[in-house]
């Protein structure tokens, strides 16, 4: 069966296949076959479309006279009802993407976060901290090490401008990570975790790879409650979908509303 004399029929002509009283046209299958595919590799997908379209719609027809006629109202039911759900789904989305306001402000965050924050107890630990890992060898290592402790502004000025010197670092102390981020970036922090995960902790560890310092800033254990600028991305999303809900539901009561006053819907009484 070759695929270009398909594509070569006038449109009253275009049929390809037919099972029973059902057509397949040559319109069906064009978006099948690319510029840039080969004959043989065009005649090879059509020809494959053609038998799945043939098998499908005698499975079909062998169905509709096997199956009860109770199953297949049933059938029938669930795809009007998926149809349906389609449908409204995707206008309440088009609805809710035209009206749907995104700004939240930091009194919108804080206010829900203090309403609902025993809702948000940490699984896990959290820390606020700084490291360094710097060579053996490191010039000037007593100088990075005294600027790093102490870590005022003009400190942190000063490392921030050698970052690129060190190994690795993280300087950034303001910002919550969870505990095993930090035993993955500091593996030696696996075995000596008693000893450094205190909060205002300082340590100086070595390994064969070079030589770390760490500063815990701050820490919270599991079943303490997340901080809000931790949980903030969440939050945003609970309260995103708790907009939506809210159009969602006045979309439904006003469409309703509006149909009763114009009369295009009313409930008979049959009693």
């Amino acid at each position: 069966m070759s695929s270009c004399g398909y594509f070569e029929q006038e449109p009253k002509e275009g049929i390809v296949a037919r099972v029973h009283g059902e057509y397949l046209y040559v319109s069906d299958i064009q978006a099948l076959i690319s510029e840039n595919t080969t004959p043989e590799d065009s005649t090879l997908i059509v020809n494959n479309y053609i038998t799945r379209w043939a098998t499908q719609k005698l499975l079909i027809g062998q169905a509709k006279i096997n199956l009860t006629s109770d199953k297949l109202g049933r059938f029938d039911k669930l795809v009007e009802e998926y149809k349906n759900d389609l449908l409204t789904g995707a206008y309440k989305n088009v609805i809710v993407g035209q009206q749907l306001d995104s700004t939240i402000t930091e009194s919108e965050f804080e206010s829900y976060y203090q309403e609902n924050k025993e809702n948000f107890k940490l699984n896990y630990m959290l820390l606020k901290m700084r490291f360094v890992q710097l060579p053996k060898s490191y010039e000037g290592f007593e100088t990075i090490k005294e600027k790093f402790v102490r870590y005022d502004q003009k400190d942190k000025e000063f490392l921030s401008d050698r970052n690129l010197q060190f190994a690795s670092s993280n300087l950034n102390d303001s910002v919550w990570i969870k505990k095993e981020v930090l035993f993955e970036t500091i593996p030696i922090l696996r075995s000596a975790k008693d000893e450094v995960l205190k909060k205002s902790n300082f340590t100086q560890l070595q390994d064969s790879i070079g030589v770390y310092l760490v500063k815990i800033e701050d820490i919270l254990n599991q079943n303490e409650i997340a901080p809000l600028s931790y949980i903030k991305p969440t939050l945003r999303q609970i309260i995103l979908n708790k907009r939506k809900l809210e159009l969602i539901r006045k979309l439904e009561t006003d469409i309703t509303r509006d149909a009763i006053e114009h009369n295009k819907f009313e409930i008979y009484n049959n009693e």
